[in-house]
């Protein structure tokens, strides 16, 4: 029985700290897109920026929905 807790005990703490880390990528990814919508023209180097926020938190996500599928 002490095997059982401990395992699902384990499994909260990781789906936990990949919900932060999706959460922690995904504020960092809108902060910086505010801020690059308040200045116009976009310029490459912010596109490109927004770009990969954009796409570290897609990986985030989808980590953190495999596990929980998992």
């Amino acid at each position: 029985m002490n095997n059982v807790i401990s395992v699902e005990t384990a499994v909260c703490a990781e789906h936990q700290r990949l919900l932060e880390q999706c959460q922690g990528a995904m504020d960092i990814w809108n902060e910086h897109r505010a801020e690059f919508c308040k200045s116009h023209p976009i310029s490459k180097e912010a596109g490109d920026e927004l770009l990969r926020l954009q796409a570290k938190y897609a990986r985030a996500y989808t980590v953190f929905e495999r596990h929980e599928h998992n």
